[in-house]
C-alpha cells in the first residue's frame, strides 16, 4: 500500500497553536441531517426499500416493494420532527449545519424555506441517500454535479461543504476535482479541521462524528434512552473543554429529523444545549463558518 493513501499520524501530538474567534477554546457544531424524501425506495426507482437507520433496526430489503412502514418512519422527520428540533435552535439562537440531501430539499420545500430564513448552513448530503459503494464513478459524478445543481436552483447558491456519509473509494477524489467545494466532511479521524495529506492538491477536511450522534439510537450497542445520549454528550464536551488549554478543540454532534425529533429523545438534546450555553468560552459554529477560519488562521503549507 502506498502511503498516500492513507494518513495515520495526523498532528502527532502537537496542536496547532492558535484560538477561535474570540479567544474562545472550544468550537461546538452541531449537523442536523435531511434525508427523509431521499432515501432508498422503489418508487425512486430503487431495487429495494430503505434498511438503514429507522426504528426498525435491522430491517430486511424489499426487494420491488415498498415498505411502507419504513417510509412513514422517515416521513415522520420532517412531518413532526424537524419543525421540533429548528424551533430549539431558533429559540437558542445557535447556528446548524444542515447535511442535506438534494432530493429531500425538492421533496421538502417548505422546511426548505425555513432553513433559509433561520439562516442555517445547507452541506450537500449528496443526490440521493443511498449507499455509493459500487455506484460506478461516473455515475458518483453525474449525482454530484446534480446535487449542486439542484441546491443552487433551490436555495440561490451552490453549497460549499460536502458529505456523502455512504461513501465509495472515489468521493473525495470527486469532490477535489469539481472544485466549489470549502471543505469536506467524509471523514472521522480527528478532533480538529485538518489540510488532508492524501489528496493531490489542498483540501480541507472539517471531521464528523458517529459517537456523538443520535444514529446511536437506532444502531446496535447505542442509546436507549435519552440520559445515555445526554450523558454521552456531556462527557465529550467536559473532556474537550478540559483540554482545551492544550490547542483548539473541536465537538461536533450528528442529530437526524426522524431520530432526536421524537419527544422521547428531543428532551435530552435541549437540556444538552442548555448546559453548553452557560460556558462562556465556547464558539457556537456552522461547519462552513469553521472552514472558513481554518484557511484563514491555518492555511495550507507545503
Amino acid at each position: 500500500m502506498e502511503k498516500r493513501l492513507r494518513d495515520l499520524e495526523g498532528y502527532g501530538g502537537k496542536l496547532p497553536d492558535i484560538t477561535w474567534p474570540g479567544g474562545r477554546k472550544l468550537a461546538v457544531q452541531f449537523v442536523l441531517n435531511l434525508e427523509e424524501g431521499g432515501e432508498n425506495s422503489v418508487i425512486y426507482g430503487d431495487e429495494h426499500s430503505e434498511t438503514f437507520l429507522s426504528e426498525i433496526i435491522g430491517a430486511e430489503p424489499f426487494y420491488g416493494k415498498r415498505h411502507m412502514s419504513i417510509e412513514s418512519l422517515y416521513e415522520y422527520g420532517t412531518r413532526a420532527g424537524v419543525w421540533r428540533i429548528l424551533q430549539l435552535f431558533r429559540d437558542r439562537e445557535i447556528p446548524l449545519t444542515v447535511f442535506a440531501v438534494s432530493q429531500a430539499l425538492q421533496e421538502n420545500p417548505k422546511v426548505v424555506e425555513q432553513i433559509l430564513k433561520d439562516n442555517h448552513e445547507i452541506c450537500s448530503h449528496g443526490l440521493r441517500w443511498i449507499n455509493y459503494r459500487d455506484i460506478p464513478r461516473d455515475v458518483e459524478k453525474e449525482h454530484m454535479e446534480k446535487a449542486i445543481e439542484i441546491q443552487k436552483n433551490l436555495c440561490g447558491s451552490r453549497p460549499l461543504g460536502w458529505y456523502t456519509g455512504r461513501t465509495s473509494e472515489n468521493t473525495r477524489d470527486l469532490v477535489c476535482e469539481e472544485g466549489g467545494f470549502v471543505y469536506d466532511s467524509d471523514d472521522y479521524s480527528d478532533d480538529l479541521p485538518f489540510w488532508s495529506k492524501v489528496t493531490p492538491k489542498p483540501h480541507l477536511i472539517i471531521p464528523y462524528t458517529l459517537d456523538t450522534n443520535d444514529m446511536r439510537f437506532l444502531t446496535n450497542q447505542g442509546f436507549n434512552n435519552g440520559n445515555q445520549f445526554f450523558n454521552y454528550l456531556k462527557d465529550t464536551f467536559d473532556c474537550l473543554y478540559q483540554e482545551r488549554f492544550s490547542g483548539p478543540k473541536m465537538m461536533s454532534i450528528g442529530l437526524h429529523c426522524r431520530i432526536i425529533g421524537k419527544p422521547g429523545r428531543f428532551g435530552s438534546l435541549k437540556k444538552f444545549l442548555d448546559y453548553t450555553r452557560e460556558f462562556s468560552d465556547v464558539w457556537f459554529a456552522s461547519r462552513i463558518s469553521i472552514a472558513n477560519y481554518w484557511r484563514k488562521v491555518l492555511p495550507y503549507e507545503e
